[in-house]
């Protein structure tokens, strides 16, 4: 005598059955650290009534940035050109294509690991020839065990809160059935967007005698925020 195939197994039920109730918690963990790495942006600008100097003095004074830059070695992590523009401004009166002025622009990215360096750059980068500098901007690393730890804690809490939930009615935790991420971020509160540093030259001021004193930077503490949600079986509790 043979035996037909094996039953096919029923639809999962959603909310458990009396004999294996189910409990769905939601684990959450939110953690204040300090940052990893920190980005200025960087504008390096030149003006004037010829193109070609204009673009002279572009290159050189950008050629001076990424010196200055990179001069810190392995306090600066990555540096990228992000924008290059040379605008012609007709002139404002008279016919044809005359051009007043040409305005030149090139747009960088830095980002320092260290904080100390980073006072210092910034403050020599602002002191630099028609240089704007944005920022700092603090953040974590894409990999930062801060958000893994982040994760752990928010794991944790959410079996503490299931085994709070089982204990109340007297019974234990039997089995996880579901743990779904859903997700860790690196939240920044809100805050006014950074000031913008930029020369005595960009103002058309005189150059300092000397060069000006490091910045005081106080890198501002990341908030890591990290959300599971976990469904668990328990043993039928007497009710």
């Amino acid at each position: 005598m043979t035996s037909g195939p094996a039953p096919e197994p029923g639809p999962a039920v959603p909310y458990g059955t009396p004999d294996a109730p189910r409990i769905a918690v939601r684990g959450e963990a939110h953690l204040e650290v300090d940052p990893e790495i920190a980005r200025i942006g960087i504008t390096v600008t030149a003006r004037g009534k010829d193109r070609r100097s204009t673009l002279d003095d572009l290159t050189r004074r950008n050629a001076h940035v990424l010196d200055l830059v990179k001069s810190y070695g392995q306090a600066v992590e990555n540096l990228e050109t992000g924008a290059l523009s040379l605008t012609p401004e007709p002139a404002r009166h008279g016919r044809g294509e005359r051009v007043r002025t040409y305005h030149g622009a090139v747009r960088l990215t830095a980002a320092l690991c260290d904080f100390t360096a980073l006072g210092e750059l910034t403050t020599r980068l602002a002191d630099s020839e028609l240089t704007r500098v944005d920022g700092p901007w603090w953040a974590l690393r894409p990999g930062s065990p801060a958000h893994r730890e982040a994760s752990r804690q928010a794991v944790q809490d959410a079996v503490q809160r299931a085994r709070e939930y089982a204990e109340a009615l007297g019974t234990s935790l039997t089995a996880l059935v579901e743990l779904a991420d859903i997700g860790a971020e690196n939240a920044q509160p809100w805050a006014p967007a950074p000031g913008r540093m930029r020369s005595r030259q960009a103002y058309g001021g005189a150059a300092p005698e000397d060069e000006a004193a490091p910045l005081d930077l106080e890198p501002e503490r990341q908030h890591v925020h990290a959300q599971v949600d976990a469904r668990f079986t328990m043993a039928p509790p007497r009710l």
